[in-house]
């Protein structure tokens, strides 16, 4: 029996999700302020404790040459993006943080030609993935890791995940959730290391 990459994944996302709402629900113990702030900030519930559920640490790793597919159903190997500054946004459309940090990414692209966004979508299907990041303003690249490649490569486990990636192709750091000031800065760090490394 062949198991789907895309299915496993899909499967340890939940997972993953039933697991934090219970730890964050034992970690409440009650407190209704902790509800409270939860609701009002959905980038809250998508949390883990420092437990080996959250993501695997590629900082200084390379940056993992597989297969992404393109807009127009083209296969796009990663390794062929390497060559310059790279911001690389790992997302899905039913996502909270996700949602909330599209229009952010889109607006620090639309200030910089110094470094390339490229979005890649872990479970839309094109037609979502292109309307969803539309409505948010995104123009830049986009891709589909429809065998969830890119994310097994980097063990991504809760979205959404950034990478930094310096014209060589190493990751120099990766983050969660950011707001546009918090990606400016990481921005201005990862031109800082290009240039430094050039």
């Amino acid at each position: 029996m062949r198991i789907r990459p895309r299915l496993l994944v899909v499967s340890l996302l939940v997972a993953v999700a039933v697991v934090g709402v219970f730890v964050w629900i034992q970690s409440s113990d009650g407190d209704d302020t902790a509800v409270d702030a939860t609701l009002r900030d959905p980038q809250s519930v998508i949390t883990f404790p420092d437990n080996g559920l959250g993501n695997d640490d590629v900082q200084g790793d390379p940056f993992p040459d597989v297969v992404l597919i393109d807009r127009d159903d083209n296969e796009v190997a990663t390794g062929d993006l390497v060559g310059e500054p790279l911001v690389v946004n790992l997302w899905y459309s039913t996502c909270p943080p996700c949602a909330k940090e599209l229009p952010e990414f889109a607006e620090v692209d639309a200030e910089t030609d110094a470094v390339r966004f490229i979005g890649v979508n872990t479970l839309d299907s094109l037609d979502v993935m292109e309307r969803f990041a539309g409505e948010r303003g995104v123009e830049y690249d986009l891709f589909r890791d429809e065998y969830a490649e890119l994310a097994d490569a980097i063990g991504a486990t809760a979205m959404p995940v950034t990478l930094f990636v310096t014209s060589d192709g190493t990751i120099v750091e990766q983050t969660g959730a950011l707001d546009a000031d918090e990606l400016r800065a990481k921005v201005a760090d990862l031109i800082a290391v290009d240039e430094a490394n050039a």
